[in-house]
């Protein structure tokens, strides 16, 4: 079936899904294509922007083109975050130049856990391909790309497994043991602080990983990335010294209940971190 859907507020599918392929889609040429798990049963999506904003969706069911509608962030007005940030000295440019752009959802809950623990403490390549070979492990692929994994299929595994997939045994243990005690995807129906409470009490998880389930699994806006490597590079030109990942968070405090949103737009701005190329204005000092 095919959906015309009208995104609300300022949305770009080409920002929102750049960087966004994976085991589970791919975007090339203006076209997000994903394999999707609906109703039970695997599904073929695809979307694309129309000139007059609009975006067709193309699924083989009404889940699946709801699936996609969350995926893509369709219906989460972020016109508040443009308004109240478009003067805030760090966030104009890249809200000048990236408007259009919200955070692309994972397909399930357990996929954005899978990111957390995988790009903790080792470069986002290295992460990224760590991802997709877990995946590829636990799921089905239809057309070469798979489903999402589930809690439950990432349960499955022994962090023995995991390892020979490239995920560190104590980070493995921690995915094992969260996909097996805990109902992942009915974490939706709790308020963003009671799931960053019940994630950061997870020996081996912290405050970033909280984010990015947050983020990418459950569509918050108001946890932010909290200690990433990029916000600690971006705090020290700031500052002028090298400073500790948990000094970021005064970083993102001014933002508020926009702080997951204001960290995605800073870490794309940067670009490359500290480059001259970047959006984010940067002192010109050396840090210490």
């Amino acid at each position: 079936m095919h959906a015309v859907l009208s995104p609300r507020g300022p949305y770009s599918l080409r920002l929102t899904c750049r960087h966004g392929s994976d085991a589970t889609r791919r975007v090339a040429d203006g076209v997000y294509r994903a394999t999707i798990v609906a109703d039970g049963r695997l599904e073929r999506a695809t979307a694309h922007q129309r000139p007059d904003g609009a975006v067709v969706v193309t699924a083989e069911s009404e889940a699946g083109v709801e699936h996609v509608r969350f995926a893509l962030a369709l219906d989460d007005d972020h016109s508040e975050f443009l308004r109240r940030f478009a003067r805030d000295p760090l966030l104009e440019a890249p809200i000048r130049q990236l408007r259009g752009m919200r955070p692309l959802r994972t397909g399930s809950v357990g996929q954005a856990l899978l990111r957390a623990v995988a790009g903790q403490l080792i470069t986002a390549s290295r992460a990224r391909e760590i991802e997709r070979s877990v995946i590829r492990a636990a799921t089905t692929a239809v057309d070469g790309l798979h489903a999402p994994p589930t809690a439950a299929e990432l349960g499955r595994f022994s962090p023995a497994a995991l390892r020979k997939l490239g995920l560190g045994t104590r980070r493995g243990a921690v995915l094992v043991r969260l996909c097996r005690t805990v109902d992942l995807e009915r974490l939706r129906h709790h308020p963003s602080a009671a799931v960053v409470s019940r994630l950061v009490r997870e020996p081996g998880l912290g405050p970033w990983s909280a984010g990015v389930v947050c983020l990418e699994g459950l569509g918050r806006y108001d946890v932010g990335l909290r200690r990433d490597l990029g916000l600690v590079k971006l705090a020290s030109a700031l500052w002028g010294r090298w400073v500790e990942a948990e000094e970021t968070d005064e970083l993102l405090a001014p933002y508020g209940e926009w702080e997951g949103l204001a960290s995605h737009y800073l870490l794309a701005g940067l670009g490359g971190v500290l480059e001259s190329r970047g959006l984010v204005a940067l002192p010109d000092v050396r840090v210490a």
